[in-house]
């Protein structure tokens, strides 16, 4: 199965100074680097989308061995219409626009442990789970803003979303439909405060909703509390300890040498370059 990560550093670069030196840190790393060898070495190819500050700190940091599929700057393509404040995430669905389907689209903080292949064939539509529609998070039609006409009307709003860390698209023509649809909408969209529901409409809840006008299934392949507790031996996803790491600093520290030891273990050869890299050299062990 063909794979791709993704990467847009102008969010990055809209949170920081202009003269900042872009830089992904230690633990991002390392579950990129965990993330893209277990796919290969469990699913088959990935490759990275990214734009060319993302290819040159790659480049620069010899890491393009990661992705066998190769690094393609197609994220440069992103036009200014779409604010990277808001749509921080807008960089995988241009990336799923670009990439095409058959595909999965895998987060960089998302690990597939074991071979997918038998439970993503039966399906045109695969997501790791559905989230349940809080208000606060998924408001409804009247909350979102646009200053070009977008149709919410033939939307869904009871179809539960979809969390897209992992997410399998078989069907060419829904894939297209889909990111057109929420690519139409960031350059719509007139956000006011609250950003978070503006990115998770484009993302997580136009999915179900356009795939209930296709009449196309969604697969869920774990229910949440299953991912976090027995799921952990098919998919591990950091997103949900990022939190806890950022104001926990020996958490930080023990789950960066934790990805490190399997790193050295997994793949040697991969670590043994890895540790060369001054943010991630302090949690291999010594020879």
């Amino acid at each position: 199965m063909r794979a791709f990560h993704s990467n847009w550093t102008r969010p990055f670069f809209s949170r920081h100074s202009v003269d900042t030196v872009y830089s992904i840190d230690a633990a991002e790393l390392l579950t990129t680097a965990l993330s893209a060898l277990v796919w290969r070495r469990e699913n088959g190819s990935i490759s990275m989308l990214c734009d060319t500050t993302a290819q040159d700190y790659y480049k620069t940091c010899e890491l393009e061995f990661l992705w066998d599929g190769g690094i393609q700057t197609v994220l440069d393509e992103i036009d200014s219409t779409i604010d990277p404040i808001c749509f921080w995430a807008a960089g995988k669905l241009y990336a799923l626009h670009k990439f095409g389907a058959p595909c999965v689209m895998l987060d960089t903080d998302f690990i597939v442990w074991r071979d997918l292949s038998t439970r993503l064939a039966p399906h045109k539509l695969a997501v790791i789970h559905r989230e349940q529609i809080m208000p606060d998070i998924y408001p409804d039609a009247r909350a979102l803003h646009t200053h070009r006409p977008f149709d919410f009307s033939a939307l869904d709003w009871d179809a539960l979303p979809t969390n897209t860390a992992l997410s399998w698209f078989a069907d060419a023509d829904f894939t297209e439909y889909y990111t057109q649809t929420a690519l139409d909408f960031m350059r719509a969209a007139s956000p006011a405060d609250h950003h978070l529901t503006y990115m998770v409409f484009a993302e997580q809840r136009l999915l179900p909703m356009l795939a209930k006008q296709k009449n196309i299934p969604i697969c869920s392949l774990m229910e949440l509390p299953e991912l976090f507790y027995s799921g952990q031996d098919w998919f591990t996803h950091i997103w949900g300890f990022k939190q806890q790491m950022r104001q926990d600093t020996e958490a930080y520290k023990h789950f960066c040498t934790r990805c490190a030891t399997r790193l050295q273990r997994d793949f040697p050869s991969a670590a043994a370059h890895l540790r060369t890299l001054s943010m991630v050299s302090p949690y291999f062990a010594s020879d």
